[in-house]
């Protein structure tokens, strides 16, 4: 059996076939102008579930990116106040041991000790109390507006409650990958102590024996406590660097993953702006040449000139 061609057939094959190459020219006209390969899933299904994959990754690398950017401003912070914090406590040391010279001292000059040491507490709880983005960085996951506060019990005596988070819990973390996390504040009642073990009462109890007539009272029976005490902040202040390390060290791993994951995006979504127009130029010729072919094959005929 033979198939029967008329003109019309031949018109409706002429019209979808020349719309294909127009089709195939605009997707070419809108690559070159947007530099893009993929303008919507339907041009490369494939591709298109690649590129969104690759984006996705990318969103979770830029929030593990601001999360190390914002736990090293957090160490960072933790690091300048117990620097200052250990500069505190050597002034204390020497002070104490000047102190403990009792017999060399007048009640003027011990007067002086205590009033310097009393001022050095002050600085120190200012440290303790130290902020950041208005979050203690020394209380942990909790919301008070400090984390020592200098309060008076009923017999008189200055009391430091600290309102931080209780020894061994997990404080405040930033995840840095979908499988680590770091801690970023650090322990307050650790460094500092707390309530009556606190270094603020231990210099409290420095102060009230250089200002005592007792001759019993003996300032340097504080040196072996302030030693102690010096030597947990200073194994803090380690941990502390330990975590900033790793906390940079991810900032930089992240930053090249962000690199690497732009270049394996580019390469799925972007155009090949030369291969681009060479395909264009190629396309038009096509269709030039289509619509060429097309007007000589369908000529007029009777019908057209009676209709």
């Amino acid at each position: 059996m033979v198939d029967r061609v008329t003109t019309h057939t031949q018109m409706r094959a002429a019209q979808r076939n020349l719309q294909e190459n127009m089709t195939h020219l605009a997707r070419l006209q809108e690559q070159a102008s947007t530099l893009k390969s993929i303008n919507r899933s339907s041009d490369d299904p494939t591709a298109a579930a690649a590129a969104m994959a690759v984006r996705a990754e990318m969103r979770a690398v830029d929030q593990y990116s601001a999360n190390a950017d914002n736990g090293n401003d957090w160490l960072t912070t933790i690091e300048s106040s117990l620097g200052s914090v250990s500069g505190i406590m050597n002034r204390v040391r020497d002070l104490t041991v000047q102190g403990a010279n009792s017999g060399s001292l007048s009640a003027t000059a011990k007067e002086a000790i205590a009033i310097e040491i009393d001022g050095l507490k002050t600085d120190l709880l200012s440290q303790a109390n130290t902020k950041f983005l208005g979050r203690s960085v020394f209380a942990g996951n909790s919301d008070d507006a400090t984390a020592f506060t200098a309060g008076t019990d009923s017999s008189g005596g200055t009391t430091y409650a600290y309102a931080g988070d209780p020894a061994g819990s997990s404080g405040v973390e930033r995840r840095i990958s979908a499988t680590s996390t770091v801690r970023v504040d650090a322990d307050g009642g650790t460094i500092f102590g707390r309530n009556e073990a606190s270094v603020f009462a231990l210099l409290d109890n420095i102060v009230a024996d250089l200002r005592s007539t007792d001759s019993a009272a003996n300032v340097g029976s504080h040196l072996d406590a302030l030693d102690d005490r010096m030597a947990i902040m200073t194994g803090q202040r380690s941990e502390m660097g330990a975590r900033q390390v790793q906390m940079e060290r991810a900032q930089s791993t992240l930053l090249q993953k962000t690199g690497t994951l732009d270049a394996q995006r580019s390469g799925i979504e972007d155009a090949d702006l030369g291969q681009v127009i060479i395909d264009l130029k190629l396309q038009e010729v096509t269709y030039q040449a289509a619509l060429a072919v097309t007007a000589r094959v369908l000529q007029p005929t009777l019908m057209d000139f009676l209709s």
